[in-house]
Parts: C-alpha cells; structure tokens; sequence
C-alpha cells in the first residue's frame, strides 16, 4: 500500500461548472488528508497550469480531474495536449463527466485517461465518490514521483 495520508495531495481541477468545483472541493474538504486543488476552468487553462509547473521546475500535480465539456480547449483536446510532454503525460488523468457516451469513453481511454467516472448528481453520492478516489489513488496505488 502507497500510505500517503502525511503528505499534502495536490489535485489540478479542470471543471467550468462553478457547482461542481465548489460539491469537489467541499467532497476533497472533508477527507482525512491535507488537498489543494488548483481549477482551470477549461483545457487550455489547464495545460498552461501544467506547461508552467514543467517550466518553473515546481511539482506537478498527483493529479488531475478533468471535465470533457469545457469551453475553449476540451478535455479530449487536453489528454492530447499532455500526451504530447513526457513529464505531463505521466500524471494520472480522471475523467469526471456527466457524459456517459461510449465515444467519450473510449476516446478518453485511447487518449490514455487513467479512469472515467461519471458525475453523480447527488451530494452524498459525490461525496462518496471523491472518498473512493483518494482512497484508491492516494493511498493504495504506487504512483511515479511528480516532480518536474
């Protein structure tokens, strides 16, 4: 088990719903470990976030939840974008959407998303969604270093 819960997790979220930035972070807030989550409202704001981190030699994410529906650059532009920079492409990517088209799916995998949820609309429901990631990717899963 990769026991992270001492270390400050750092979470790049790519949403344009004002709603859904406020029901993640409060969801992330009540979790037993220390988050920061920096939004980029739409895919090129995003990448520029992360093109700077690369740029200036700070950490990178641990991760990165992305919306698909973004205005400007969307998410699938955006698993595109990050492919294309070695550092970025190793940061895991979940799609969190409320599309369940089996064309945004597949091609979220195949631009190599780690993983595809959809948004639940119910409070408690994201909640326990948002309790299920850190769990499993703060806690059970061996991630590479982040840093740049």
């Amino acid at each position: 088990m990769n026991d992270r819960r001492d270390e400050p997790i750092d979470i790049l979220l790519v949403e344009d719903n004002p709603g859904d930035v406020r029901l993640t972070q409060e969801a992330f807030r009540q979790l037993s470990m220390e988050t920061t989550i920096h939004v980029a409202t739409d895919g090129d704001e995003g990448v520029e976030f992360l093109t700077e981190r690369c740029d200036d030699a700070a950490p990178l994410p641990d991760l990165v939840l992305l919306d698909l529906n973004l205005p400007r650059m969307g998410g699938l532009e955006f698993l595109e974008s990050i492919q294309e920079e070695p550092k970025l492409a190793r940061i895991p990517v979940l799609v969190l959407t409320s599309s369940e088209a089996i064309e945004d799916i597949h091609e979220s995998y195949e631009l190599a998303a780690n993983a595809y949820l959809t948004k639940p609309t119910d409070p408690v429901e994201y909640s326990e969604m948002v309790e299920a990631v850190a769990d499993f990717w703060f806690q059970r899963a061996a991630l590479p270093p982040m840093s740049a």
